[in-house]
């Protein structure tokens, strides 16, 4: 079993919904980073997404943009954030860590080296924003093989077809996208979400977490009444925005703590 598969075994068990945060690896500066993981990880996060920077997130709203955009003047990475990663491990063993971001980088060193370097450092799946589940069967296969979870999108826009794919080759748990759009857009019809999420689990078996547009204590406990896991992303880098660098820690495990306690109220 899967430490992202154990986690969810362990958090059903208790009544209680995951919660998974993100954050982009460099940003506001490579030396945070770390911090800002186990900061999230005190304040109750149960499952860490870390991005991998990318010139053109094509999922992202502005705010994860411009997160991007800070990481990549600083010169971080695809290997920066192996690194940073196997320095969360030297403190922290029990936390899934999921990479988040899109093909180029993993083109760029190959999917081999990719498997090697995320186990090296201790990581637990990716998710790849642009990577179709109908063409990654052998990716899937490879990672699975390696002890890591490959983690699909689904959207409002997912066929049957698409869906009953992402049954075939996912791994750890399900994303739904909740909107039509960017990350840390528009508003969460909570309503639409739980028909969506009743036809999903027709024939995907994993958990699945809801994320895109999750900003409040609010929204967070309407989609926990309905999801395996809430995953907050853009509001917490805009939290990073708000207070600066030198007072980002303190700030994220804060606001991550304030969802935590309304999920577990």
């Amino acid at each position: 079993m899967s430490l992202i598969a154990q986690t969810f075994a362990e958090l059903k068990a208790q009544n209680r919904t995951a919660l998974i945060t993100f954050i982009t690896a460099g940003d506001p500066a490579p030396g945070l980073t770390v911090a800002l993981m186990h900061a999230m990880v005190a304040g109750g996060a149960n499952i860490l997404e870390l991005g991998v920077p990318f010139s053109d997130p094509m999922a992202e709203g502005p705010v994860i943009q411009r997160a991007c955009e800070r990481a990549l003047a600083q010169g971080v990475g695809i290997m920066d954030v192996f690194a940073m990663v196997a320095e969360f491990r030297q403190t922290n063993q029990h936390t899934p860590v999921v990479l988040m971001g899109y093909a180029n980088p993993i083109e760029r060193i190959g999917a081999a080296r990719f498997i090697a370097e995320s186990q090296q450092a201790g990581a637990d799946g990716a998710i790849v924003v642009d990577y179709p589940p109908e063409e990654c069967e052998e990716f899937s296969a490879a990672m699975r093989a390696g002890g890591l979870d490959l983690i699909f999108l689904l959207a409002p826009t997912s066929t049957e077809q698409r869906i009953a794919q992402v049954a075939k080759v996912g791994g750890g748990f399900s994303y739904y996208v909740s909107l039509k759009g960017v990350t840390g857009a528009g508003n969460i019809d909570t309503v639409e979400v739980a028909e969506r999420l009743k036809a999903i689990r027709q024939h995907v078996p994993l958990p699945i977490g809801v994320g895109f547009g999750i900003r409040d204590g609010a929204t967070a406990r309407a989609v926990a009444e309905v999801a395996d896991a809430v995953v907050i992303g853009s509001r917490i880098i805009q939290e990073i925005e708000n207070v600066g660098a030198e007072k980002a820690v303190a700030a994220v495990e804060s606001f991550v703590a304030g969802i935590r306690s309304v999920l577990d109220a």
